[in-house]
């Protein structure tokens, strides 16, 4: 409300209020002056409602020119507003021109640079170029200057070849004269050259066995060399820290249902990386893994994961295999941009692992390592029988033991063992069942997989359990 009629308005009803009040009953009544006082007001109340009136519409007047004037002024700030739009519309389209424009010039700035180095490639290749033919030109002068120095030769021997034809001369001229004296020899002369000719040949003939004989003799020698080396034993101090210096941790996880809660088991076992020749692989025995051993009743496992782990190196495993060679034998696939990035030596499976009579142990759960002596057991090739009664000439005794590493004596790896006195030699790295691991990943049957692996254990015979 405009502050001048409020005014205006207190002001109305603070007059009507003086004007209304019966005075009379606050002040003593007076005989004489008693009418005066209903004249006076009766004359002056519509005065002064006159007066409101007139002060209240020229406060309307007021009030609406003062709601036309912001009237006016809102539509110029819409009009200001409008053309304010209207210009950030146009600055707006000037920026995406310029982003054009400036995505042009980027263009064009980096196919200078291009052209710029191609330009400075061909510059850079002429200067090869003039290079190579100042050094051809070089070698062309100091072929010549040889060829110079040749020629200088040679005509100091044609000099001295056509004195020696002079001294012939005199020597003909002399020989005719003793023409008849050799005479007698020419024949005897021809025979001997004859002789010297075929003497000759046989000479180069047996230059030429010579040589061949020389070219067997050295392929002999490195076939010999390749064998003594390939039979040569190594020291099983050698292969132990060999082992050492390249073993990788392998670690598998596993999730199954419990009583209560689910239960989870974490194995961390050290293993070397083995190729087939083709493929990597890091071996373990299944004792080495939280699989649990209850195998009339397998549980059906939730979550299979795995890494593999080699200095800073560490990586997950995305796949696990049993082996066909033996169901004990577990292979985790190592692909080739893996294995280096690991960086661990992989081994070579021993081609002839009969070749020596004694074989080098390795225990990586508490470093013993040593010398057995092994057996071949003709019911099954494809294991070794080492003997547990083992005596290294280092540590004492050591036995034997299942997910033991077996190294023959030229630091190949022969095998795993499975049991307390059986190897099984590695070379078939056929799967008989694969599980995928990772993270979040269930595993779909796995029960059976162990309930076939236990009926595969028990097809072993009692020696190989």
């Amino acid at each position: 409300m405009n502050r001048t009629l409020l005014l205006i308005m207190c002001d109305f009803l603070l007059l009507n209020l003086l004007a209304l009040t019966r005075w009379e009953k606050a002040e003593p009544q007076r005989a004489l002056d008693t009418p005066a006082p209903s004249a006076a007001s009766a004359s002056a109340s519509p005065a002064v409602n006159a007066d409101m009136v007139e002060l209240m519409r020229i406060s309307l007047e007021d009030e609406k020119s003062a709601r036309e004037q912001l009237a006016t002024q809102l539509s110029s700030t819409q009009g200001t507003l409008t053309e304010r739009e209207k210009a950030l519309a146009q600055a707006e389209q000037q920026r995406t021109q310029l982003q054009g424009a400036l995505a042009t010039t980027t263009s064009n700035v980096k196919e200078l640079e291009r052209k710029y180095s191609e330009a400075t490639n061909e510059s850079f290749l002429t200067k090869e170029q003039l290079a190579k033919m100042q050094r051809e030109l070089e070698e062309r002068r100091l072929e010549a200057e040889r060829q110079k120095t040749e020629l200088a030769r040679l005509e100091r021997q044609n000099t001295e070849a056509r004195q020696r034809i002079e001294n012939l001369n005199v020597a003909v001229k002399v020989a005719e004269q003793e023409k008849q004296m050799l005479g007698q020899n020419l024949e005897q002369a021809r025979a001997q050259v004859e002789v010297e000719r075929q003497e000759r040949f046989k000479v180069q003939e047996q230059t030429t066995q010579l040589a061949q004989g020389v070219g067997q003799l050295a392929e002999k020698s490195t076939q010999l060399t390749k064998e003594i080396r390939d039979n040569r034993p190594v020291n099983p101090n050698t292969i132990f820290g060999e082992f050492l210096a390249n073993r990788v941790q392998l670690q598998v996880n596993t999730q199954r249902p419990g009583l209560f809660s689910p239960s989870f088991r974490e194995r961390d076992s050290q293993t070397v990386l083995v190729s087939d020749g083709t493929r990597a692989f890091a071996i373990m025995h299944i004792s080495d893994t939280p699989f649990a051993w209850n195998w009339e009743n397998p549980p059906n496992y939730q979550k299979i994961a795995g890494r593999l782990t080699f200095g800073g190196t560490t990586a997950p495993v995305t796949e696990l295999q049993f082996l066909e060679l033996d169901p004990r034998v577990l292979a985790v696939p190592v692909s080739e941009d893996l294995a280096g990035r690991l960086g661990a030596k992989i081994y070579s499976v021993a081609k002839d692992p009969f070749k020596f009579p004694d074989v080098v142990l390795v225990r990586s759960e508490d470093g013993r390592y040593g010398e057995t002596q092994v057996r071949i057991d003709a019911a099954n090739r494809n294991y070794l029988r080492l003997d547990n009664r083992i005596m290294t000439r280092l540590f004492g005794e050591i036995s034997p033991k299942r997910g033991d590493l077996v190294f023959a004596k030229t630091g190949e790896i022969i095998g795993i063992m499975v049991n307390d006195e059986y190897c099984a030699v590695l070379g078939n790295f056929a799967a008989s069942h694969t599980f995928q691991l990772g993270d979040n990943v269930a595993q779909a049957g796995t029960q059976d997989v162990f309930r076939d692996l236990s009926a595969r254990l028990t097809r072993l015979g009692p020696k190989l359990q």
